[in-house]
């Protein structure tokens, strides 16, 4: 089961200022209209079926406003039916009912990246693809996102520009401007001074647009080279060449991959593939608060 780490709870508590100081502001005119003696029991209700995710965050969320009951019910990537209940919140009126659209819309985005990214890890079950995300998140809320993808049984690539190096090609253009001849070449040196720099978890990767720059790019100290918007023929090839030469590569396939096409991906061969849509075209789910007196 996943579980939430330090990090995922920062980035939340600096989402959670932003969120209730825009949505509360200096008061919620309305629940101050409540009876102070009114208490509310609130189910958190699946509409839909999902890939649920965020729920380990309800206390937290709670917590921002003021004194609620928090139980959870399901569990972070937890394939859940339309009508199944995920938790429950308790406590009064006047703070059960301001918290509730924040949560919800925490809930609902954190969920439809899991439930999107579940679908795809379910398209390519059976090859040896991993389904693997990008830094194309939300502002603000990408360790949170990132998160979301590993409920929904995705990968998460690198987190930043810092933790790992992906050579793209608007590099490599670049390094044509200072006179390379042959700029994937060229970066051999480079490359070296650039593992340096990075964590025991990082990474190098480079991305190739042909047959010819893999052929290059093989020859370089990289861990994963991307084959960037390569038909699943040509990406086989690909992994063809890069098996001939026994290399520990590996391969990740990118660029416009669909639910669709995903598959075909994954039977070329390649060991990753990576998909800018879990986090940027990725839907809310739609979950409900029912609210009882009690």
């Amino acid at each position: 089961m996943i579980e939430a780490i330090q990090a995922e709870r920062d980035n939340l508590a600096a989402l959670l200022t932003l969120a209730v100081a825009e949505d509360v502001g200096t008061g919620d005119v309305t629940s101050q209209m409540l009876p102070v003696t009114a208490h509310l029991t609130a189910r958190f209700v699946a509409r839909e079926p999902m890939v649920v995710c965020g729920l380990t965050f309800l206390p937290q969320i709670a917590a921002a406003y003021g004194e609620i009951a928090t139980d959870v019910l399901a569990s972070e990537g937890q394939q859940v039916a339309a009508g199944d209940v995920l938790a429950t919140w308790a406590g009064p009126a006047r703070v059960v009912l301001p918290a509730e659209r924040v949560a919800l819309n925490f809930l609902q985005r954190l969920s439809g990246i899991a439930t999107l990214t579940s679908r795809y890890v379910q398209a390519v079950e059976g090859t040896a693809a991993a389904i693997v995300d990008t830094r194309k998140t939300t502002p603000g809320w990408r360790v949170l996102e990132k998160y979301a993808v590993r409920a929904g049984g995705g990968t998460n690539h690198r987190m930043g520009l810092y933790d790992a190096v992906l050579v793209k090609d608007n590099h490599l253009v670049a390094m044509v401007g200072e006179g390379a001849s042959d700029p994937i070449a060229a970066l051999a040196e480079k490359l070296k001074s650039a593992r340096a720099q990075l964590p025991a978890s990082g990474f190098i990767e480079m991305e190739v647009d042909t047959l010819e720059q893999l052929a290059v790019a093989l020859g370089l100290d990289v861990d994963i080279i991307l084959l960037d918007n390569m038909s699943p023929a040509v990406m086989a090839q690909a992994v063809t060449m890069r098996d001939d030469r026994s290399l520990g590569v590996a391969l990740e396939a990118s660029g416009g991959v669909t639910l669709a096409t995903v598959r075909a991906a994954a039977e070329a061969g390649v060991e990753r593939i990576a998909i800018g849509a879990l986090t940027h075209s990725a839907t809310a789910v739609d979950i409900g608060l029912d609210e009882d007196l009690r």
